[in-house]
């Protein structure tokens, strides 16, 4: 292999770890904003926190990009000789253990590309201080363990920003000469610089209000451009709901008079918890029916929910260091998945939940990127915003209320925030709440936040007739990843269930136990094997395993074809009536794949289409659950199932299920789309978005067939549909059939909605995601397209990111695909190396492919490290995955 041309960054260790020399009272802020330069002014109350009796220790604030104007203590001005700069801190010696330190910097918005720190972008000057954002705006100590009271004055153009916010309450605005103004901002909580927010602009404002449980009346603001302010009453209905929801839930009120959330396209994320002012990717702000689909909707009111639950769970309590994050990403992720299972269909909610946990994180956890949910290390901190700190973190919260129970896990929250309010901790005192709370023992527990990897359970079970005993063997195991080649037995909450031949659940008494308990028995594995014995077992059951998937792992159970249709039949739990389905398709496609490759004819069994055509006929309540079962296991999931992966395969397998189901079923289809159109106006409730759902998974099916009535209904559907779930999902499948209707289609939707930032996101993502042949050249031409650029990261993952998560296409065995790619990681690193180390993540499965695309890849992998000046960001990515580090 070529030698990285970079240095490599140091890797920052959790072990290190030490409490801060010196903590900051209060940081009262001046920004007197330019476009190209801004003055920031900074008073910062210091005060030493670590025993001085041998004297005094230098205190060192992070910087980044900043030019030093003036620096006092106390008053007096710091000559050169008293202090030291360097690319990355300002480094002063005190001579008292508390002191009024000013700094006066300048720093340039306009040319900040990163988007971290403070930028102007769409009109606005805005921040974005997590993780590591605040040292480019000032010097200070910028770590979360760090907290003060800030008050923060802004002062600018009127006529250009007439909108001037902060954290917290205003207390002070006024006129300046020249046409400027001011406005003073103060929070009265404590908080670390990670959490300040600071906006400008000539913004709309929604208003409404919330009165709190104890009566206290809060207004609520969201703040828009001018022409999408009729785009912003779900998020606000979305917000109130969230904010009832966390009082009765969690008990949780919110603390201050005024609440904020401000939307732009130019934003690194999906949105930010600062405090009192949040601040959205317009994405997960903006909705209407003609614009927004059912699936926007819900994810604007889960993560609009996402981020007022951080209030709590993030801001009052926070976290001592980076390699805490889950500490409150883990926790808001469960609240906001709590909070959509009540909302909207638990079910449906929980297969959404677990889906991106299976697709995503386990591939993760089978990765160069494998760490814990709690990390041991990072070279650089952007790049542990995972799957796995998100989602699998909210998977060990969900294990920690399965085992205490609702009411214990209550009891527990309550205590950590009641101990832990404002104060910066880590994951150990959450779990310490819990325990003491409850007086469970959880030290087992504790080896799911330092442990990487995907467990698997393998379930053995044997049936005594004459004694009427069902035994379950069930064994944990876990695979090497890097750094961590022996793992140790974890405590796993299984949840099951025993059918009987009717369907029903069976009363479960394990020996030694008085009494049965009916419905759903929670398992607790410790050892590394272990054997459950259960008796008054009347007759040989089916097991339902791992109900709610209680626990965030893979499960080897030899059930048969006809055990997993029952349980499709029977099952009362919804998740694992859902993945019986999916492990029949999953094993019928993978015959399929290896008749593909072995230049076999395909052909698809009678049992499977007559299980198929039955929940297609059946009428259920829930017409969105209905639509998943149908639905195929994802290109990526097949993928992940291989031991070499291969794109081409998998795609013709799949694609000829769908088209056998779509051929042999047409009429049932047809039937089914009929009987779920929508006549009245749009509605937004579970019923109608179910309907829409199962009508556009039928049209979907009978889009695979190359002509016939589905092709005549899929357009006609696109030009008479009066919401965008519609027209999407229409589009959609025009998009991955090449003919004149495709190009009229898309020319169509591009001339009615080119002004609609959003909805040409949609656009590009559809054409990037096309099984098409020549979608590589789509996509390079789009590259040039008026609507496409690179400093927006929206357009960038719409398109580009798109394309990358492109399983055919983007692995065609050419390498075309992979060229691509590493071009626009090196064009992004130098513009916005964030985005980019999430472009180059799209490579880190590479040894998981054949040979020829493991060369083609590795190639460009290399060929990336070799560029001069490359981020830290994508260093990490590229390295670790070509094992340099």
């Amino acid at each position: 292999m070529t030698k990285p041309a970079n240095k490599t960054p140091p890797a920052i260790l959790r072990e290190d770890y030490l409490p801060p020399d010196y903590r900051i009272e209060t940081a009262r802020l001046h920004f007197d904003l330019g476009e190209s330069r801004t003055i920031v002014k900074s008073q910062l109350a210091v005060v030493c926190s670590h025993d001085h009796s041998e004297g005094l220790r230098p205190l060192v604030l992070q910087g980044q990009g900043l030019k030093l104007l003036a620096l006092k203590v106390e008053g007096r001005s710091l000559r050169e000789k008293d202090y030291e700069i360097t690319d990355e801190a300002l480094t002063i010696w005190p001579e008292t253990d508390h002191f009024t330190l000013d700094i006066e910097t300048a720093c340039d918005p306009g040319g900040n590309t990163e988007l971290s720190g403070l930028y102007r972008a769409t009109g606005m000057f805005l921040t974005q201080c997590e993780a590591e954002g605040f040292r480019k705006i000032t010097y200070y100590p910028d770590r979360p363990d760090v907290l003060a009271r800030f008050s923060t004055t802004i002062a600018a153009e009127r006529e250009k920003y007439p909108v001037l916010l902060s954290n917290g309450n205003l207390v002070a605005a006024g006129e300046l000469p020249d046409g400027r103004h001011f406005a003073t901002w103060h929070d009265p909580f404590p908080k670390p610089a990670y959490l300040f927010a600071m906006v400008a602009g000539r913004l709309a404002r929604i208003e409404d209000k919330f009165t709190t449980m104890s009566g206290r009346e809060v207004a609520l603001h969201i703040y828009v451009q001018n022409h999408n302010r009729e785009k912003c009453r779900h998020a606000m209905d979305s917000l109130k709901q969230a904010m009832k929801w966390d009082e009765e839930t969690y008990g949780r009120e919110y603390d201050l008079d005024l609440f904020m959330i401000v939307a732009t396209d130019d934003f690194n994320m999906g949105a930010m918890e600062n405090k009192g002012l949040n601040i959205f990717n317009s994405k997960y702000v903006l909705a209407k029916s003609d614009t927004a689909t059912d699936k926007d909707f819900q994810n604007i009111m889960g993560i609009v929910a996402h981020e007022y639950f951080h209030n709590w769970s993030g801001d009052r309590v926070t976290c001592r260091d980076w390699f805490q994050l889950s500490l409150k990403e883990g926790l808001t992720v469960f609240r906001d998945q709590q909070f959509m299972e009540d909302m909207t269909s638990p079910g449906v909610q929980r297969i959404s939940e677990v889906n991106i946990l299976r697709t995503h994180q386990f591939i993760e956890d089978d990765g160069p990127m494998a760490h814990p949910v709690r990390p041991d290390s990072y070279m650089e901190i952007n790049n542990f915003y995972t799957m796995t700190v998100y989602n699998k973190g909210a998977e060990l919260i969900r294990m920690c209320r399965t085992i205490l129970g609702p009411e214990g896990f209550r009891k527990g929250t309550d205590l950590y925030f009641l101990r832990h309010d404002g104060q910066a901790v880590t994951t150990d005192d959450f779990v310490q709440a819990l325990e003491d709370a409850t007086g469970t023992d959880l030290t087992q527990f504790r080896r799911w936040y330092c442990q990487a990897g995907t467990p698997e359970i393998q379930v053995t079970r044997s049936y005594d007739a004459l004694a009427q005993t069902y035994a379950l063997t069930i064994k944990q195991t876990c695979l090497p990843t890097p750094g961590q080649p022996v793992k140790e037995p974890l405590h796993i909450p299984i949840a099951l269930g025993l059918l009987d031949k009717s369907g029903a659940d069976m009363p479960l008494q394990l020996v030694g136990e008085e009494r049965p308990v009916a419905g759903t028995r929670l398992l607790q594995l410790r050892e590394a094997a272990e054997t459950f014995l259960f008796i008054k077992v009347p007759q040989e059951p089916v097991p339902s395993i791992l109900r709610g998937f209680s626990a965030p792992l893979k499960v080897a159970l030899n059930l048969t074809d006809v055990e997993r249709r029952f349980l499709m039949a029977h099952d009362s739990d919804a998740f694992n009536r859902w993945d019986a389905g999916q492990q029949l398709a999953l094993k019928l496609i993978l015959s399929l794949v290896r008749d593909y490759q072995e230049g076999r004819p395909m052909a698809l069994e009678s049992k499977f289409i007559e299980a198929f055509r039955q929940i297609l006929s059946k009428p259920t309540a829930d017409k969105a659950f209905q639509a998943l079962i149908l639905t195929m296991p994802s290109e990526t999931y097949l993928a992940d199932a291989l031991e070499v992966i291969d794109p081409e395969a998998v795609h013709e397998a799949r694609k000829f299920v769908r088209q056998t189901l779509a051929g042999t079923l047409q009429e049932t289809f047809l039937t089914v789309y009929r009987q779920n159109q929508d006549s009245g106006p749009y509605r937004l409730d579970q019923e109608a978005t179910g309907r829409r759902s199962l009508k556009n998974v039928c049209l979907a099916y009978l889009m695979e067939l190359a002509d016939g009535e589905g092709r005549d209904i899929c357009l006609r559907q696109f030009d008479q549909a009066k919401n965008m779930t519609d027209v999407m999902a229409a589009l959609t499948s025009i998009a991955n059939h090449a003919g004149r209707e495709r190009e009229e289609a898309l020319a169509t939707f591009y001339e009615k909605w080119q002004d609609d930032s959003l909805v040409v996101d949609k656009w590009l993502a559809l054409q990037a995601a096309s099984s098409l042949p020549d979608t590589l050249e789509r996509v390079k031409a789009l590259t040039g397209h008026p609507a496409f650029t690179l400093r927006s990261p929206n357009k960038v993952r719409s398109l580009i990111g798109a394309f990358a998560t492109n399983q055919v296409r983007f692995h065609n065995i050419s390498g075309a695909g992979y060229a691509f790619l590493a071009d626009y990681i090196l064009a992004l690193d130098s513009l916005n190396p964030q985005i980019a180390a999430r472009l180059a993540s799209s490579f880190t499965t590479w040894r998981r492919y054949d040979a020829r695309r493991q060369s083609l890849m590795q190639s460009e992998f290399e060929r990336v490290l070799q560029a001069p000046k490359l981020s830290r960001d994508v260093y990490e990515i590229v390295a670790k995955s070509l094992n340099y580090v």
